[in-house]
């Protein structure tokens, strides 16, 4: 139910990749906004010590200082650098390492003289923390300037907060920035596929400790095994998203996880937590990321599929006989809403699927009201699940339905959508970012079928702000709870985002899996709102979904505000989209 109202414009088409450019107007550090900076760290209410730490292992000397450098020139003063380094240590470099710690309180030093494992090293360095939160900055690589200033703003604007988490880019031999990954607000599903956190995370210090620091045995995911065990003393809302810049990879130190050594342990470090949670999936490993597949019930919950038509006998039979032949999930029906059909060949087919013991046709043959007759026919239907599919998909992957549910079973999830693709393979719906065009538009439309997409979101399960009614499964309790579609405001366009969104609002997370496949054919084709009554119409639910959601539009979560509401392909915004009182700072 999403109208395209985007527009790409020249300016956006020449920016739209342009990250040096981007850099220089927005992410570029003067003196007049160091002096703003230094103004606001003095008006601070909290000014907690940040703990650096780094561990001194098997790295370039060079590379190294420049670590240390990085952050000895932060703005924010209130820091601490613990370094721990094991022999054999290159002498220049410990006297120099020496040389900093006589001369600056702030940096400890601690010499381990017997041969360590990596995560007993950085437990060293935690050891050497006193500050109330921990950051872990690997050698060869970078803080931003305002690293610490913005960690500490954020504290002190989100005192509830106990992780926090920034975006990242990379920088070669030249000091270059490339490859930014501006990220989403915390997002779990997404989490558990890639490491939405990286290097990046703030922690809190007695928090760390608590939960026992690193562990061995997770070499090359040891950062990702402690997010875990962090996160599982955390409360909902204790994940803070910083947007902005505020960690330098240095090109060529850090690696994808490529090895099958480390695939296994970040295997192993998420099959414990699913362990230790009681819940009842695996991960495995699969470009670009992880995929987690939760087991169904022993007894499959009862899913009916409703699908709105009116004629068009071809689309209508294409989809039912393709659900019935290829769908491999073991308890569903398919719950037709004929809406005034009066073509003899599809009124021949409803009478022949009257043997079909999975299929019903229901007649409701009121003026079309997608909405409205959504709702009609979850009335009709005693199932646990609904799912809303339309007349023109057809099934790629049998298991699309026991994916989908999969997923919609598991605690706190909303809706669940899928991914569709047009019959040219290329992508019709990847879940939906808000904004875009003016309200809402679909993630990576139209990019092919062998691509990952932005840092592999086309390919990974992750949260969404909203998902396509064309094809979503729901529990039925929580479609009932939030009202159903809006039937008067929102007869035709934006009715599913608006259910997501209300779904969302009362606590559940929606989800996007790619790994349920649909083809969803007519949509590619479908024509623009060309008369001037459909037009009205568009403009009025467009209006309303501006009034009920207001500046959400603006700030989807499960999007960035350093991105365009231009285009669907996630390049930059410009300028972002930050809050004014940090827009004078051009940072």
């Amino acid at each position: 139910r999403i109208v395209s109202l985007v527009r790409p414009t020249a300016d956006s088409e020449c920016l739209e990749h342009d990250y040096s450019e981007w850099v220089r107007r927005y992410d570029t550090m003067t003196s007049m906004v160091r002096t703003e900076l230094q103004q606001r760290i003095s008006a601070m209410a909290h000014t907690p010590i940040i703990s650096v730490a780094i561990s001194a292992h098997d790295c370039r000397p060079e590379w190294l200082l420049e670590s240390i450098d990085s952050v000895r020139g932060q703005i924010y003063p209130h820091w601490q650098l613990c370094i721990a380094v094991t022999v054999p240590v290159d002498q220049p470099l410990f006297t120099v390492l020496s040389q900093y710690a006589m001369e600056d309180s702030r940096i400890r030093i601690e010499l381990r003289k017997e041969n360590k494992h990596l995560c007993d090293i950085l437990n060293d360095a935690i050891g050497l923390a006193s500050g109330e939160w921990t950051v872990f900055l690997e050698p060869g690589d970078q803080l931003a300037e305002h690293a610490l200033f913005h960690m500490t703003d954020a504290i002190n604007q989100h005192p509830w907060t106990q992780l926090l988490y920034s975006d990242e880019d990379k920088f070669d031999e030249t000091g270059k920035r490339f490859d930014p990954y501006f990220k989403c607000d915390w997002n779990e599903a997404l989490f558990y596929s890639q490491n939405l956190v990286g290097q990046t995370g703030v922690y809190h210090t007695e928090f760390l400790r608590q939960i026992g620091g690193f562990r061995d045995g997770f070499e090359g995911v040891y950062i990702y095994d402690l997010i875990l065990r962090y996160f599982e003393k955390l409360k909902p809302g204790q994940i803070h998203h910083i947007p902005r810049v505020l960690y330098h990879s240095r090109h060529g130190v850090q690696t994808d996880i490529i090895s099958s050594q480390v695939r296994a342990a970040r295997e192993k470090a998420l099959n414990q937590y699913f362990k230790r949670q009681g819940i009842n999936g695996a991960a495995e490993f699969v470009k670009p990321g992880f995929r987690v597949r939760f087991a169904l019930p022993d007894l499959a919950p009862m899913v009916s599929l409703i699908i709105l038509t009116k004629n068009k006998f071809q689309l209508i039979h294409e989809c039912i006989e393709s659900l019935l032949n290829k769908t491999s999930y073991p308890d569903y029906e398919i719950l037709i809403v004929d809406n005034g059909s009066d073509e003899s060949e599809t009124l021949h087919y409803f009478e022949s699927l009257k043997s079909e013991r999975r299929v019903r046709v229901l007649r409701n043959d009121r003026p079309f009201n997608f909405s409205a007759l959504n709702n009609w026919a979850v009335r009709q239907t005693k199932a646990e699940f609904v799912g809303l599919v339309n007349n023109d998909i057809s099934v790629i992957t049998p298991e699309w339905l026991s994916e989908m549910i999969s997923i919609a079973v598991q605690p706190g999830v909303g809706a669940v959508g899928a991914r569709l693709w047009y019959p040219d393979d290329t992508l019709q719906h990847g879940g939906i970012i808000l904004g875009i065009g003016g309200c809402a538009a679909h993630s990576h439309k139209g990019y092919m079928k062998d691509s990952y997409g932005y840092f592999g979101r086309m390919a990974l399960i992750s949260e969404f702000s909203a998902v396509t009614g064309a094809c979503l499964v729901v529990r039925k309790t929580i479609y009932e709870s939030v009202g159903g579609f809006n039937e008067t405001d929102l007869p035709i366009a934006y009715n599913d985002v608006d259910f997501c969104l209300r779904v969302r609002a009362a606590g559940y997370r929606n989800i996007w899996t790619p790994y349920a496949e649909l083809y969803h054919y007519e949509s590619a084709t479908r024509g623009r709102e060309d008369t001037l009554e459909k037009q009205a119409r568009l403009a009025k639910e467009v209006q309303y979904m501006k009034q009920r959601w207001g500046d959400l539009l603006l700030n989807d979560p499960a999007y960035s505000l350093n991105l365009t509401l231009r285009r669907e392909d996630f390049s930059l915004a410009w300028p972002p989209r930050l809050k004014k009182k940090e827009e004078s700072l051009n940072l």
